[in-house]
């Protein structure tokens, strides 16, 4: 069924976040007095600037929605029997939930401001070394100028570990197979995967992106705002 689309919408997700991303870093100053104004330019100056900025950050939403309903149908279907598969994606869900935290910081507006110091201040929650913890994070005793220039670095680092995490999952998945929504043994019913299944993903991407262009286009701040 479609709950078995996921996997590789994720993998466009994935795709399309590094493509977008790389052409902002192309335009983005991780610079405090500056980092703002450079989002901005972004949007104002650059060609196409605003509709790279609004897929990246939808595209960000749309990766969290297809996570969550890939990781409901493997609860529901019983895919965490397959263990190293499992493993692996529990450690993409919370990769990928660190890079999304270090990119909301990035533009450098309030929320980006507010975000930082709420998410990292939960360290200070750790007994005896918490505030030191939090000091070393943050590199200085506040949310400044070091902090966003290392959230930057961690920004354009983490996707290429996704993506190699994400090979792993593939080739622990492989060694089993995925299941069905019988629950049966499918060896019987296996067919080529293309035309069959290059078919099924093209079609999910088809969508995928449809929307995703949409909520850009027509309703940029719906998810964000």
């Amino acid at each position: 069924s479609s709950w078995w689309n996921f996997g590789s919408l994720l993998g466009l997700c994935l795709i399309t976040q590094i493509l977008t991303g790389l052409f902002l870093a192309m335009h983005y100053t991780s610079d405090i007095s500056t980092a703002f104004s450079s989002v901005a330019h972004i949007c104002r100056d650059v060609n196409y600037g605003w509709l790279i900025r609004n897929m990246h950050a939808n595209g960000a939403s749309f990766f969290f929605i297809c996570i969550y309903m890939h990781i409901a149908r493997g609860l529901y279907y019983g895919s965490y029997l397959y263990k190293e598969t499992w493993n692996i994606g529990v450690v993409l869900l919370l990769l990928v939930m660190m890079v999304a935290f270090v990119g909301y910081v990035l533009p450098w507006g309030q929320m980006s401001f507010w975000g930082a110091t709420v998410i990292t201040n939960l360290l200070s929650a750790v007994p005896y070394m918490g505030d030191m913890l939090v000091q070393w994070i943050w590199g200085g005793f506040s949310v400044d100028n070091a902090t966003l220039t290392r959230f930057f670095a961690f920004h354009f680092l983490l996707p290429f570990i996704v993506a190699a995490m994400a090979i792993l999952h593939l080739l622990f998945l492989h060694e089993t197979g995925s299941n069905n929504p019988a629950g049966l043994n499918s060896d019987a019913d296996k067919i080529p995967f293309h035309p069959y299944f290059s078919y099924k993903d093209l079609f999910g991407f088809m969508i995928m992106l449809l929307a995703l262009t949409l909520l850009a286009l027509f309703l940029p701040n719906l998810m964000g705002d």
